[in-house]
């Protein structure tokens, strides 16, 4: 797969794309179901959220066990189905993998707080310390201390998102090798490649050091709420540590063996840069920010980032997106036509992602408390409304209970807002801001956007 490169990616929310088992929540066999309408955008990827077994308490993220698709999405049997379809329509499968973190459902946390003598005793960041004192000043992106109390282990252990999502100890080699046989069980599988959640996040320095603070009027927001304390650090010590470098020249060595492609997900102080050092021909092959995702993104910069991080990064290689699921809808945060602006993502040079939605023209849902699901904005509500509003379900046909996308009450409100965006709505209508943008995929393709 050596002509990766300026390839259009279709990230799919699968709890959100298409219900078949009746449930109220997508699944596998609903994207199946769609295959044709994703290979008539002249997409070159899909890349699907995660579907592994997961309580699902941040939908996926947290991951109980990395073999095995949860039952609300189906089987591995369905997926495998899935990958047949997708690839008989020229059309790669990615699958998106969480490496630094598991669930505290996992089997793994679950005997590693058991005791302090076990076989995965190491596999998490265990701290001494005293209950109410965590053991350094990091943040939780989502709210308070990075550090919890074990009261059965008697111990602290680290978690850069939600509590239930214990960050595994990547100075440990077990844990090293046992990540890259999770990717290797994937690619035996047959998927065609992986986007790798918060990928710099895998390792915390040793010492424990504690992060500098940082001038308020230096915070941006790039992957994380605007009022949120955890851009009050420098998080110089927590994420982004030397020791990742070498550890993606081992993912890319199995990959290659599979002729396999990665897309890393970057959250960090200077993400650009980090994308220049992480992506290139010995690492990853690709990485994305949040540089084009936040809600202070300034649209009339798109050409000049652009063009400074292929001057500043020759050997590097990115991946553009303006909409994916942890942000706001590009519609809603540009006051642009939606044809505008996907006109512009698409003759940028690098890779592309679409968010499923997109391609409609679709605006953020106004999610009431009450309808909301997402912990990261349950947390910090009403300044922070979470990521629900980007997460609504797919509008199929406006003529149909909850728009085509499920016999059952949806997981998340239908907006009915959407009639008019709609796919049946939009698929008969030469202008319609579906063609548009199958129009400029095609004339991509071509090299004319590129």
């Amino acid at each position: 797969m050596n002509n990766w490169k300026n390839k259009v990616i279709y990230q799919i929310y699968p709890r959100s794309f298409q219900d078949t088992s009746g449930n109220g929540i997508g699944d596998l066999n609903g994207i199946s179901s769609r295959v044709d309408y994703i290979a008539d955008l002249g997409v070159d990827y899909i890349w699907i959220s995660p579907f592994f077994e997961s309580p699902q308490k941040d939908f996926g993220y947290d991951v109980s066990n990395y073999r095995k698709v949860d039952k609300i999405f189906g089987s591995n049997d369905d997926f495998k189905r899935l990958i047949d379809v997708f690839h008989k329509k020229g059309i790669g499968v990615i699958t998106d993998l969480v490496l630094s973190h598991t669930s505290d459902e996992h089997e793994w946390f679950k005997e590693s707080r058991n005791s302090k003598i076990n076989q995965h005793k190491d596999w998490y960041v265990w701290q001494d310390g005293e209950p109410g004192s965590p053991p350094n000043n990091w943040l939780s992106v989502f709210g308070g201390s990075a550090w919890k109390w074990d009261e059965t282990r008697e111990q602290y252990y680290l978690h850069n998102f939600l509590d239930s999502q214990p960050d595994l100890n990547f100075h440990n080699q077990e844990v090293q090798d046992q990540m890259l046989s999770e990717i290797n069980f994937w690619l035996d599988f047959g998927v065609d490649g992986f986007r790798f959640d918060v990928i710099n996040f895998l390792y915390h320095d040793k010492q424990l050091r504690n992060n500098p603070a940082k001038d308020p009027r230096h915070v941006r927001p790039l992957g994380f709420n605007k009022d949120n304390p955890y851009g009050l650090q420098v998080h110089k010590f927590d994420n982004t540590q030397p020791e990742t470098l070498e550890y993606l020249t081992r993912i890319r060595a199995l990959l290659d063996k599979y002729n396999a492609i990665s897309v890393g997900e970057i959250v960090s102080e200077s993400p650009l840069e980090i994308i220049g050092e992480y992506a290139n021909e010995n690492r990853l092959h690709m990485a994305y920010c949040f540089e084009f995702l936040s809600e202070e993104f300034d649209f009339l910069q798109t050409d000049k980032i652009v063009k400074d991080f292929f001057l500043n990064n020759p050997n590097s290689w990115p991946c553009w997106s303006f909409s994916n699921h942890d942000s706001m809808r590009i519609a809603s945060r540009i006051d642009l036509e939606p044809k505008i602006i996907m006109e512009k993502l698409l003759e940028l040079d690098g890779n592309i992602c679409i968010y499923q939605g997109e391609e409609l023209g679709l605006k953020e849902t106004n999610i009431a408390y009450k309808d909301l699901q997402d912990p990261f904005g349950k947390n910090f509500w009403p300044e922070f409304k979470g990521r629900d509003g980007c997460r609504t379900p797919m509008p199929w046909n406006a003529n149909e209970k909850n728009l085509g996308f499920s016999s059952s009450t949806p997981w998340l409100p239908s907006n009915s807002e959407y009639v008019l965006n709609s796919v049946n709505e939009q698929i008969e209508d030469k202008n319609s801001m579906l063609n548009f943008t199958k129009k400029l995929i095609r004339k991509r393709k071509k090299g004319i956007a590129t």
